[in-house]
């Protein structure tokens, strides 16, 4: 029985104060009642840590964004965090494409220079992707585990401590507004002298209680500061293991390249590894054409009218059939459509030719150009 009294004396007196706050705050919006301000530093602490918070949750939710651009997949691994259970491993985006290649280059067959090449960078697909899964697990540790451990954690205390403060201030400012209207009273009734001095104990106890919840949330909020340098650490970590992604990408595509390169330049025959250069619409003026030789390769020959060039040993303007990236600095980019002179040179191999356009000068591949009349 005395347990249910006390417990009902305190539920009262709990009613009692969330009333008497709930009154505070409404004449204080209505402007009929004072408020106490906080100090200026203080408010600046607050303003700091709801800034904090804000740019930090904004900043965690892009880098995951970033890291797996699929929501579906967010959301996922969301729920499997929050049951505190590891999400399943899925293939990623460059592990996907690069198995498709190894697949199609392997049907089409590892002989041929396209499926030989499609294994290539199927396999250098692999690898980014195994670097992109290497780039999600350190971010996620080193980065927006942190962040996340603030959002959840300590600005939690913060954000709870500060709306101790608030109940605690408006407590203060009901006491003071009490204290006042018994003060008034007591100038026209004696009996209210007892009222102003339980007013003015209620005051002292409340001002006590309100300063030691101030001192508490500066201390938390002047915290921030390390939490600042604490995140800028772990910003470092971020760029690091950005930095060793892309270089670790970008020193693949570069062997890629080179694995590539090792292949001629122009058109690769499915059938075979001989290249073969792109062969134009049949017509008399096509410099020159594919001749079979024999039942597994392919050879260029030149038609008469290169044959004649070469002898002469003249110039002729010619009509480039396909954009042409020049290998080195002996020879001259192409653009599709554009029309340049050509002529032979004493010693150069039978499939070039040396171009010529306005002060620049180089050598072409016969099979991207037409001679014109």
């Amino acid at each position: 029985m005395n347990i249910m009294d006390f417990n009902v004396k305190k539920l009262a007196a709990d009613a009692g104060t969330f009333l008497s706050r709930a009154v505070q705050f409404t004449e204080e919006k209505l402007g009929q009642a004072e408020k106490t301000e906080l100090d200026a530093h203080l408010e600046n602490l607050l303003s700091k840590a709801e800034c904090t918070k804000i740019w930090t949750e904004k900043i965690m939710k892009q880098t995951e964004v970033l890291l797996q651009p699929n929501p579906n997949a967010r959301i996922e691994e969301f729920v499997y965090e929050k049951l505190d259970r590891k999400a399943p491993s899925r293939i990623n985006n460059p592990e996907l494409l690069g198995q498709y290649m190894i697949d199609a280059g392997t049907e089409f067959g590892p002989g041929t220079a396209y499926g030989n090449a499609l294994i290539k960078c199927g396999e250098t697909q692999k690898r980014i992707g195994t670097a992109d899964r290497e780039l999600i697990q350190t971010s996620a540790l080193n980065f927006l585990t942190p962040l996340r451990n603030f959002i959840e954690g300590d600005y939690k205390t913060i954000a709870k401590e500060r709306k101790l403060l608030q109940n605690k201030r408006l407590d203060l400012d009901a006491a003071k507004t009490r204290l006042k209207k018994a003060k008034a009273a007591e100038t026209r009734a004696s009996i209210w002298a007892e009222e102003v001095t339980k007013s003015e104990q209620e005051l002292r106890i409340t001002q006590s209680e309100f300063d030691r919840q101030a001192e508490i949330t500066r201390l938390l909020l002047e915290g921030i500061s390390s939490t600042h340098a604490h995140h800028l650490r772990c910003l470092n970590d971020f760029v690091e293991a950005q930095m060793t992604y892309y270089a670790q990408c970008y020193q693949y595509m570069l062997d890629l390249q080179k694995q590539l390169g090792s292949f001629p330049s122009n058109y690769h025959s499915n059938n075979n590894q001989t290249a073969v250069a792109p062969v134009p619409s049949a017509s008399s003026n096509v410099i020159c054409s594919s001749a079979l030789t024999s039942t597994s390769s392919l050879v260029i020959t030149s038609p008469s009218n290169l044959t004649d060039l070469k002898e002469c040993g003249g110039s002729r303007r010619a009509r480039v059939l396909y954009d042409y990236d020049a290998a080195n600095s002996t020879e001259l980019s192409l653009l599709a459509d554009e029309v340049i002179t050509v002529f032979s040179v004493v010693g150069m191999d039978s499939d070039w030719l040396m171009g010529e356009r306005g002060n620049q000068k180089g050598r072409v591949p016969i099979t991207y150009l037409e001679l014109l009349n």
